[in-house]
């Protein structure tokens, strides 16, 4: 037994030693919010030894009402907050404290903390590139990928999660390339049934069908010189991918009803929040298209993996409908709003995010975008069918700052008792406790 607790101490230090080199000053927790590991450069930063075992919610939050990064940990959501600290000066600094959740086959197994002094150049590494907008290590790399890609011109597939921005990949790869200056076309191959969708990709000729009273290009022949996207490639039908394959390997076209191919100029980038592979597999694609489609596969992170975006996009929305002349003219986001916005999933990615900030420029009122202003699942309402029980807020204005910190946290946590506890760094068992002494236990059920 003492020879298992002496070779553990050693596999500690090395582990820490590794996150200072990786992570600077950073931080893993366990399940139950616990450090296991913690860098030098965390020690230091928090002036605290942040031995194994302690409860990092309660050391960074304290007793404060207000706790966005003990409820994203309760929560198991990723957030970036700001979080103050006493100075050696006596004055308070502020931390930029970002929580990413470490899972393995979607169980929560802990979390990562990144610390930093908020001051120290946060705002200073934001990349764009053509109307995308990231701080993220993942998406920088895709953005320099997208730089790379476009000096030549091979087929690029893009893959991504729906509203996470294929289309604008696409265009900055069309904008970075040679052919900045030919045409842009882009079709929804899911938007339309077969034969509509041929008659608009390949064009016709005159009484090809019904209705068809004159020639038509196509988006092939009117992208030559250019880029067309295919968004969702994979829901082309099978027998138009045969005709789809020849353009791409000959650079022919032959219209709905044509005898005649015409030739073409043609860069591919198409996109599909599919695995192609596994359609392959399926049988619903064929293999030879997608190897010529997927020369060079780009892979967009979703932006739950991407929190450092969230804020940074959500006050370029903002700015964007300032800018647009909107009724309303929101100057700040507040910290609540903010918080709701880094706790969420945001299932619709950037699309999602984007019609948030619409949502509440329109169902919000002043200069500033708070929580309320925000639609109901980004505020964590629940089904009225799992409705809880909660204080109203008029009777908790009479009640104690510990009274309001517990109410608060479990209002956050939609009255679930563990992730309230959890979120106040204390056990279940004590917040029980807590409660019923300070008479509340009755009101919390």
């Amino acid at each position: 037994m003492p020879r298992a607790k002496a070779a553990k101490a050693p596999a500690e230090t090395t582990l820490a030693l590794a996150l200072g080199e990786l992570g600077g000053a950073a931080i893993v927790l366990d399940s139950s919010l616990c450090v296991t590991a913690a860098s030098p450069a965390a020690r230091e930063l928090l002036g605290d030894p942040l031995a194994i075992g302690t409860r990092l919610a309660k050391l960074l939050c304290g007793e404060s009402v207000q706790r966005p990064v003990a409820e994203a940990l309760a929560s198991g959501k990723p957030v970036i907050a700001s979080v103050p600290r006493p100075g050696a000066s006596g004055k308070d600094v502020h931390l930029r404290v970002v929580v990413l959740p470490l899972r393995s086959a979607k169980e929560l197994r802990g979390f990562l903390v990144q610390l930093q002094l908020s001051d120290s150049g946060s705002a200073d590494d934001t990349v764009e590139l053509h109307g995308i907008l990231t701080r993220d290590p993942a998406m920088k790399r895709v953005l320099a990928e997208v730089r790379k890609v476009a000096r030549s011109d091979v087929s690029v597939l893009v893959r991504g999660e729906t509203g996470s921005g294929k289309e604008l990949v696409a265009r900055a790869i069309h904008l970075e390339s040679d052919r900045a200056q030919g045409p842009f076309r882009a079709i929804n191959c899911a938007a339309l049934p077969a034969q509509l969708l041929e008659s608009e990709l390949f064009g016709h000729v005159r009484g090809a069908f019904t209705g068809a009273v004159r020639d038509a290009e196509g988006h092939l022949r009117l992208a030559s010189g250019g880029t067309l996207f295919l968004d969702e490639v994979a829901e082309i039908p099978l027998e138009l991918q045969a005709k789809l394959l020849r353009v791409v390997q000959d650079r022919l076209v032959l219209p709905v009803g044509g005898r005649e191919a015409v030739a073409v100029d043609v860069r591919f980038v198409a996109a599909t929040h599919r695995a192609l592979r596994q359609e392959v597999e399926a049988g619903r694609f064929r293999a030879d298209l997608m190897y010529r489609l997927r020369v060079v596969p780009i892979f967009l992170p979703a932006l739950r993996q991407r929190p450092d975006d969230v804020a940074l996009l959500s006050r370029h929305f903002v700015e964007l409908r300032n800018a647009a002349g909107a009724s309303r003219r929101i100057e700040r986001i507040s910290d609540a709003a903010l918080a709701a916005l880094l706790a969420y999933d945001f299932p619709g990615n950037v699309r999602e995010l984007q019609n948030s900030i619409e949502y509440a420029f329109v169902m919000g009122e002043g200069p500033v975008l708070n929580e309320a202003d925000l639609p109901p699942e980004l505020r964590g309402e629940e089904a009225q069918g799992s409705a809880v029980n909660l204080p109203a807020p008029s009777r908790a204005r009479g009640q104690t700052a510990e009274a309001r910190r517990i109410l608060r946290a479990l209002e956050r946590a939609a009255g679930n008792r563990e992730r309230a506890a959890k979120s106040l760094g204390i056990s279940r068992v004590t917040l029980w406790r807590k409660l019923k002494a300070l008479g509340l236990d009755a009101e919390s059920e």
